[in-house]
């Protein structure tokens, strides 16, 4: 056993995994001192991505509103964007893409209009500096920014969210059969031609191997407005907090269900009350309701406030000293990225988002370039708590079809490279929650 997981083992009692929304790490970070940002020379960016509206191109900006449009973001976008690896096709696919992406998920009703507004002003090649993100620069300065963190899946938030729990994103033909999954990236658990069919995702998840192993977890997420609840109408009877858009699978999970965990999931509330009642579990994970996810065309400035008031509630906490808290996004939202996803498999990786490891263990102002998705969360939970098992058809007692078991890919970083638990525990970092 490495020196560091051991000592990670007896430092760490809880994790806490806080899930945005939609944007790109060159959007958020593009010009952190350090990081790899947007190619530029003297200050001006050197890429420059083709307007199929006209004969110009256009170069990253700075972007000092607070409220983007955003682009579409399924799939065929995400290929679209990548562009067999000359990253220049977010502008075309808000051309080609977007239409195709509202008539396909059409359950967000904004949907059209923000594709629009995109359309008219490309706010794609937007990026945010300091000035609008001054919090999440300050955590970057102070404790680990990771610049080569890449959503697991190639594809939108849905997907994302599943492998943040499961390493997976598929449909399954047969209820509460495992073996009948297949991989699906675009409309996974939903039957073709339906909008929101809720078929159970049968499928193996960490919750399984937490519950087998007594190991304590909470999945805490709000919506404002109930919009999961035909998908996940387990979730909804308990209050109506499935989480908006699909953004909160785990109640569809069929082992959630049938090993009588679906009293794990509750509210943001649920999760400040565990705190201040000494009862946070092993394994947090935080979905945020819609008007503070800053998926467009959401604020910025909201989500970051929302943010930030969950992480000092964490630093003045009695846990503060036991617990790493992990921030990143869940997809890319259409936003402009200048590094090739690596693929690894028929689901992934997808475009580079941001990431963040608060933690009085963290290294201070490091900067990560391992390469790492949210496979990377699940391998922290495995070796901290599960003494390294993984969600793995051929070891787990659960067997599944799933084409790779992420968690074990030679390619993917290891989040004890963050920290330091040689080191005293750091102080906590209160910042403004009004900005």
């Amino acid at each position: 056993m490495a020196p560091g997981l051991a000592l990670a083992r007896q430092k760490l009692q809880h994790l806490i995994f806080i899930n945005q929304e939609n944007r790109s790490f060159d959007h958020y970070f593009g010009t952190f001192p350090g990081a790899d940002g947007i190619p530029m020379k003297n200050s001006v960016p050197t890429v420059c991505v083709p307007d199929p509206n006209s004969s110009e191109c256009v170069r990253p900006f700075h972007d000092r509103t607070v409220m983007d449009a955003g682009g579409p973001h399924a799939q065929v976008d995400a290929r679209a964007d990548v562009n067999g690896g000359k990253m220049d096709g977010f502008l075309e696919s808000i051309n080609s893409g977007g239409t195709l992406f509202c008539k396909r998920f059409s359950f967000d009703p904004s949907c059209t209009n923000v594709i629009e507004r995109a359309k008219g002003s490309p706010d794609v090649m937007g990026y945010h500096t300091r000035a609008e993100l001054p919090n999440y620069w300050a955590y970057a300065e102070n404790f680990v920014l990771q610049d080569r963190f890449f959503e697991s899946a190639f594809s939108w938030s849905l997907p994302s969210h599943l492998f943040t729990v499961s390493g997976w994103s598929a449909t399954c033909s047969t209820e509460g059969d495992p073996m009948s999954c297949r991989s699906e990236l675009d409309n996974p658990g939903r039957v073709p031609g339906q909008k929101m069919s809720p078929i159970p995702f049968a499928w193996t998840d960490i919750t399984y191997l937490l519950h087998e192993n007594d190991v304590s977890w909470g999945y805490y997420a709000d919506s404002e407005k109930g919009e999961d609840c035909e998908m996940m109408p387990a979730a909804c009877t308990k209050g109506g907090h499935a989480g908006p858009k699909g953004w909160s699978p785990l109640p569809r999970f069929t082992t959630v269900n049938e090993n009588g965990q679906l009293d794990n999931i509750g509210t943001i509330a649920d999760f400040l009350t565990a705190i201040g009642g000494n009862n946070l579990p092993a394994v947090s994970w935080i979905s945020p309701g819609g008007s503070v996810s800053e998926h467009p065309p959401g604020s910025v400035t909201d989500g970051q406030e929302y943010v930030t008031s969950i992480v000092n509630a964490v630093m003045e906490s009695p846990d503060w000293n036991s617990t790493a808290i992990f921030l990143s996004w869940d997809d890319w939202g259409g936003f402009y990225d200048h590094v090739v996803p690596p693929k690894v498999d028929e689901n992934g990786y997808g475009l580079r988002v941001p990431g963040l490891v608060i933690s009085p263990y963290a290294k201070e102002g490091y900067i990560d370039h391992q390469t790492l998705s949210q496979d990377a969360y699940l391998k922290l939970i495995e070796d901290v708590f599960l003494n390294g098992q993984r969600i793995d058809p051929t070891t787990d007692g659960r067997p599944d079809p799933r084409p790779t078991v992420r968690e074990a890919l030679p390619i993917l970083g290891d989040l004890i490279e963050d920290f330091d638990f040689t080191q005293p525990p750091r102080p906590p970092l209160i910042l403004p929650e009004h900005l």
